[in-house]
């Protein structure tokens, strides 16, 4: 099988293109390909796959880590549109690609980066899913004997975002997994742990669901943005500084879409025994 290994700010990724190949992966599989020592190693696998949608151009799917397949991934449909376009399997700068959670529209831009059209934020608990009676912008939850502050929302797929004083001694690998699977998730998910240091300006570290923390991740970022914004905290434009790398969010608010723009790096191409 070909593959293509590639990173969205260091959120790292195994392509595979299933428009040339017929791809049929068992899980099993899939936690074998993302193995770091027995495997390629990656966050994320990626699955490029043609559509039967009237108004997209490819079906996009992303695989954790763990072998369960999620309904988005930010840095991952940056890489998407910069494969395609070098793979030769479209020659348009602008794509749009059908997901579990929608369609997206990335775009290839003069520079290499790629902006990607993310949809509006979803905050209806019942579509997160969350579990609450509530509809405030922060939230209380009760982590590990701890009650924590958190913004809920999905950006195609669900976030948990907290404000703490510094990323570096945020509790990630502790709090991380108690988030992620937390009863009132009903579906996991991704927790974040957001420092601001200006209107402008946050850091972000994020514990993926289904992969543990990452060194980027694309929805954490638009999600730790629009939270922030909706706290009052940030402005409309805002640079995440990530441990891969940083990355561009802008958001007008309520139902407007939130643009994210970032690196796409090939890193190298291989075939493998599965």
């Amino acid at each position: 099988m070909k593959f293509t290994k590639m990173h969205g700010a260091g959120n790292d990724f195994v392509v595979l293109d299933g428009v040339r190949q017929t791809l049929r992966l068992a899980p099993e599989q899939m936690r074998f390909l993302a193995d770091r020592h027995f495997g390629v190693g990656c966050d994320q696998i990626l699955l490029v796959e043609t559509t039967q949608h009237p108004d997209a151009d490819f079906r996009y799917r992303i695989f954790n880590a763990d072998g369960g397949e999620v309904e988005q991934c930010g840095n991952g449909a940056r890489c998407f549109v910069r494969f395609v376009h070098d793979q030769g399997l479209t020659h348009k700068r602008e794509i749009v690609v059908e997901t579990r959670s929608g369609l997206i529209s990335p775009r290839l831009e003069e520079d290499g980066r790629v902006t990607v059209n993310m949809g509006a934020p979803v905050f209806e608990a019942a579509r997160i899913p969350f579990d609450t009676d509530s509809d405030a912008v922060v939230q209380p939850l009760q982590v590990d004997g701890e009650t924590v502050q958190i913004t809920a929302l999905s950006m195609g797929n669900p976030h948990a975002v907290q404000v703490v004083e510094s990323v570096e001694f945020a509790p990630v690998s502790t709090q991380g997994a108690l988030i992620e699977h937390h009863p009132r998730f009903p579906k996991r998910v991704n927790a974040g742990f957001m420092q601001v240091v200006d209107r402008g300006h946050i850091r972000l570290r994020v514990y993926e669901r289904g992969t543990g923390e990452t060194l980027s991740c694309g929805t954490g970022a638009c999600a730790a943005v629009v939270a922030g914004i909706r706290r009052g905290l940030l402005d409309g434009h805002v640079q995440v500084a990530t441990k891969g790398g940083a990355l561009n969010i802008a958001w007008a608010g309520n139902s407007a879409p939130v643009l994210m723009t970032g690196p796409a790096i090939t890193v190298f191409e291989g075939e493998i025994n599965i």
